[in-house]
């Protein structure tokens, strides 16, 4: 991985997935090994519940949790980040806008069959419509702040703490520019109030993956 990157060690590595027949701790422990040798400066984990990261974090410091967290997305809220922020762990928060859900750009003529949000449960018949209605009422909030649905999803996110770190994506260099204005946008209280009722926690339908992929996760037991 160094020779095809090019350089001579990784700033994090982040196991994507908890391979639930190694224990955590060896997986962390074998990744310790490699920061004892240089190649790695730091160890994150990715979309692993709150008992697992307490048990990594006996064997070697994790500095960050990468987990899907949007305004759709909030299940990290109950137990997982109350413990990363205990130990000192920061949220590289993925699925910001929901794989553009809640972009305000989506519509329904968009997903294909190589996409995966034509086998998304949150893209799928009456939760696509239920969803789209959460787009529109967060619409309203966005005209009266003069900002677009993307950025008041994004700010949202980036208003919930200074140790959460949300990846963008963008393929255009028009969506790259609005992200950017989100970081301008800041988010008063009555913003946040009005968001909260536009979009309330556990008003989304539809699970975040596919059933088989639901069970994979270990932040999702």
């Amino acid at each position: 991985s160094l020779k095809r990157l090019g350089v001579d060690h990784i700033d994090i590595y982040r196991p994507a997935r908890l391979d639930p027949a190694v224990p955590i701790e060896e997986t962390v422990g074998a990744i310790a090994d490699l920061v004892k040798a240089g190649y790695v400066r730091h160890i994150g984990l990715s979309e692993v519940g709150a008992e697992t990261i307490r048990r990594a974090a006996t064997v070697h410091p994790i500095v960050d949790l990468q987990i899907e967290y949007s305004l759709i997305s909030r299940g990290v809220e109950d137990k997982i980040l109350p413990v990363c922020r205990e130990l000192g762990i920061a949220i590289t928060a993925y699925g910001v806008l929901s794989r553009g859900l809640i972009s305000g750009h989506w519509t329904r003529s968009q997903a294909t069959d190589g996409d995966f949000r034509a086998h998304s449960p949150r893209f799928q018949g009456e939760n696509l419509d239920k969803n789209l209605a959460l787009v529109e009422a967060l619409r309203a909030v966005a005209d009266a702040r003069g900002a677009t649905v993307a950025q008041i999803a994004i700010a949202w996110v980036l208003a919930q703490g200074g140790d959460i770190f949300p990846v963008i994506g963008a393929r255009r260099t028009d969506r790259l520019a609005e992200a950017l204005g989100a970081m301008d946008l800041v988010l008063s209280a009555a913003d946040l109030t009005a968001i909260e009722a536009a979009a309330p926690k556990g008003a989304a339908a539809g699970d975040r993956y596919a059933a088989a992929q639901m069970v994979m996760l270990d932040s999702e037991r």
